[in-house]
């Protein structure tokens, strides 16, 4: 089987990777291995034979592979990018590539291997569950009919602007990962080649001082946390800050504790308050995170001497002047781990000043404080955080102290900020492949250096996307779609616009969404555009929305498709409410003019704007520069089917509650796995109702209910048997505003109160009046919603189970 044919990989162990070459990316090893697989070889296997290969297997593991994949061919060149392997699925990458491009025919890879390090009394910092961002460009030039093929990015350049920001800065290259800590990466400092495999004594001179390192500098060395990845599928986030887990800041996996500083001795015993020869770390950033703690915890300062990748000496700052506080570290090459070699305290010296910060508190150890908190709730506000360390350790930090430190704790749970953009277009290619239907549109922008374009650069711009159950279940929802925005609080900002349905048993569904660098034109139009062409092709559609510019220039446009009578435009009332306070003050007008844009009749309408008018004049002047059918129930001829809002707040804080906070890649993965989440769940619960015999959605049983309950407070008469026309009187008011008679037709079913015409799914009391007293006949008005069209049936189990299946569905926190 063709399938089955062997061939071989070349797997490079040594050196890195060199991207300024003609061809792209290439490996620096002159001495690869050479290892046959096939198509049907799994990632397991492949480590195993590599390990196996170099004899190496249990004391050595692969963190992970890089490839050096093909994107173009140009005149027999061709030029490579690298791209990182994971898993299966990344690995089937590999394998489609080697068929899509016949002139490459023995793929390369680079292992990148590192130590395996026992847990005995800490957490492996060794773990595949740390997060640590795959450092090349996923891109491979891979035909799809969703996601145009691009060329990949090779070298970021700083711009100031939103689309360059989420791409990373001058010098962020996929392999020169060896400037981030050791401890994150697996790997050696850039310089130290092979020095940790002789194991060297320290000698005891005293260099010179030199500057402390303990600055707030974002690229510094942080502390080494273990990260875990979530329990389930989706990533559940609890409620807000208000119902904080104090329990996870007390996590006795967070390094740096009161109790012992993270540190043992010799004999492997904890609970120290003092450092003692011997005492023994993981490695380097655990030993500083203990050092910083310890001085925090005394209130006393110190400098740092002598720091570089074998060793770290600090003095007490008053060293001299009466105090002898010393420490010095050294690693062990052999055992791959930090001793203290020299230890002279505790400290003798007291505080010569009170200040309510302290220069060991710096980002990395409010980074490993946080890190639980940030965990359980990525939307956790800087102000709690903030209060929560200032109470823990008994110094205020600054407020950007405590922001860099939450963005890093992000970054090390969902992944690199920089690196995130160069991860999605990956992951996208994987949901392509299981999920076929899906629909992402990435547009780029060109980077232009000195004037010119470089065709090998380009820049995240703007994003789209949706999921083939959202499609089709808009099919059996509203003929109505609200759209709107939301600001992103990550690390770079930007907005999310989402397009948000309704189905006949009032759950809310997001059915697409966008990420833009902000709400303009431009934006709203690529937006809308593509939403109508993949998502809402439906003729007479609502859309409700806000009165941005943006928007009203985008379903204006001529060739949109949202003009009349293929689509129609209606305010949000929430929107136009809060733009007439900005206006008028005081909450009775405002109250006065949603009561008049919620009638159902002109005679309720007039009632409402009369009194407006009583208040102030100018109150009417202002709402009556709108056109009444963009904001009122009584001009809306139906189509708004009762929805007066856009449910944007309602779908981020039950759907999509925590994702703005998170980089780019993790937001798109937690859109999706939200929507899984939520198709599962009602469609569950559809298919239970449907198990019992229930023929209509429960909304409707109830709204039937209520209105049957109701009927008893009237009184029909037959005014016209042959049309089947009625009169209505109530003898008990039912509601806050009544006219008491109504008119009923059941031929042309209609009734006077407004509500048959506005809540087609809402059967009328008043027709229900008429039932209930023997209109001949059965009811028959109800039958416009079934819970077999209800959206929330369409099944996500299939997808779900397939992307399971092979490996991709990957969510929460890694």
């Amino acid at each position: 089987m063709a399938s089955e044919e062997s061939f071989v990989v070349l797997v490079h162990h040594r050196g890195s990777v060199n991207r300024k070459t003609r061809s792209g990316v290439k490996f620096t090893d002159k001495n690869p291995l050479c290892i046959v697989i096939t198509s049907t070889t799994s990632y397991d296997d492949l480590v195993s034979a590599v390990l196996m290969k170099l004899g190496l297997d249990g004391a050595k593991r692969v963190k992970k592979f890089f490839y050096r994949i093909p994107v173009t061919v140009l005149q027999n060149t061709v030029k490579y990018d690298c791209f990182t392997i994971n898993n299966d699925v990344d690995l089937q990458v590999m394998f489609l590539c080697r068929r899509q491009f016949p002139e490459v025919r023995t793929p390369e890879l680079l292992a990148r291997l590192v130590d395996v390090v026992s847990n005995s009394s800490g957490s492996n910092r060794n773990t595949n569950t740390i997060a640590n961002p795959a450092g090349s460009s996923s891109r491979p030039a891979v035909a799809s009919s969703s996601v145009p093929v691009y060329e990949p990015v090779v070298q970021h350049v700083a711009s100031p602007s939103f689309a360059v920001d989420l791409n990373g800065t001058e010098g962020d290259e996929v392999v020169e990962r060896e400037n981030l800590p050791n401890a994150l990466v697996g790997v050696a400092p850039v310089g130290v080649g092979d020095g940790f495999l002789v194991d060297e004594e320290e000698d005891d001179v005293e260099p010179d001082m030199i500057d402390d390192d303990s600055a707030d500098d974002i690229g510094a060395t942080g502390p080494a946390l273990e990260v875990g990845g979530s329990s389930s599928d989706t990533q559940q986030y609890p409620p807000h800050f208000s119902s904080l887990d104090l329990d996870a800041m007390r996590h006795e996996g967070v390094l740096g504790h009161a109790v012992g500083f993270g540190a043992r001795d010799a004999e492997g015993t904890t609970g120290l308050t003092e450092f003692q020869v011997g005492q023994q770390f993981q490695d380097k950033d655990e030993a500083l995170l203990s050092v910083k703690t310890y001085s925090i915890r005394r209130g006393v300062q110190y400098k740092v001497v002598e720091s570089d990748h074998r060793r770290y000496v600090g003095k007490c700052s008053e060293f001299g002047n009466g105090c002898t506080w010393l420490i010095r570290l050294s690693l062990r090459k052999r055992k791959c781990i930090w001793e203290v070699k020299r230890y002279n305290g505790p400290h003798t010296c007291l505080a010569t000043s009170i200040s309510s910060d302290h220069r060991s508190l710096d980002y990395h150890v409010i980074l490993a404080f946080i890190m639980p908190m940030v965990r359980a709730d990525a939307s956790v506000s800087i102000k709690v955080l903030l209060n929560a360390t200032a109470a823990h350790f008994g110094f205020r930090p600054t407020y950007r102290r405590v922001w860099m430190a939450k963005q890093k704790s992000i970054a090390l749970i969902y992944g690199d900020w920089d690196e995130s953009c160069n991860d999605l277009p990956r992951w996208v290619l994987g949901v392509q492949l299981t999920m076929p239907g899906s629909v992402v549109v990435l547009k780029t922008t060109p980077v232009r250096v000195g004037g010119q374009v470089d065709e090998s650069q380009a820049y995240f711009h703007r994003l789209f996307w949706t999921f083939p159950p959202c499609i089709e279940a808009f099919c059996h929802c509203k003929p109505l779609v609200s759209i709107d925005g939301t600001h992103l609080y990550g690390k770079y900002g930007g907005t999310l616009l989402i397009a948000i349905a309704q189905d006949g048993n009032s759950n809310i569904l997001p059915v697409a969404f966008a990420l833009v660098e902000g709400e303009n034109a431009e934006s709203w139009t690529f937006f809308l555009s593509h939403l109508r062409q993949h998502v809402t092709p439906q003729p007479g559609l609502l859309v409700i929305s806000d009165r941005h510019n943006g928007i009203k220039a985008a379903l204006e446009a001529p060739d949109g498709g949202w003009l009349p009578p293929s689509a129609y435009r209606a305010f949000c009332i929430r929107h136009v409410a809060a733009n007439f306070a900005l206006t008028f003050k005081g909450k009775d007008a405002r109250r006065l003019l949603v009561n008049a844009a919620y009638a159902k009749t002109e005679v309720e309408f007039d009632y409402w704007f009369d009194i407006l008018r009583s208040e102030d004049p100018a109150m009417c002047e202002w709402a009556n520069r709108i056109d009444y059918s963009l904001w009122t129930q009584h001009r809306d001829e139906g189509r708004r089917f009762g929805h007066m809002t856009t449910n944007i707040s309602e779908c981020v804080n039950s759907i999509l509650k925590g994702v703005r906070n998170l980089p780019v890649a993790s937001l798109v993965k937690a859109t999706y796995c939200r929507l899984a989440e939520l198709f599962v769940r009602k469609g569950r619960e559809a298919e239970a109702q449907m198990g019992t015999g229930q023929q209509f959605s429960q909304h409707l049983v109830k709204c039937i209910e209520a209105n049957m309950k109701t009927a008893r407070c009237f009184t029909v008469t037959l005014y016209d048997r042959d049309n089947s026309e009625f009169t209505v009187a109530e003898t008990t008011p039912t509601g806050s505003f009544s006219l008491g008679t109504y008119r009923v037709s059941l031929a042309s079913r209609t009734c006077d109160c407004g509500y048959f015409r506005l809540f087609i799914s809402r059967v009328s009391t008043h027709l229900h009046a008429v039932h209930t007293h023997g209109s001949p006949g059965p009811l028959t008005f109800t039958a416009s919603i079934r819970l077999a069209r209800c959206s929330m049936c369409i099944g996500w189990d299939s997808h779900l189970r397939s992307q399971r299946a092979s490996g991709h569905l990957t969510t929460g926190p890694r």
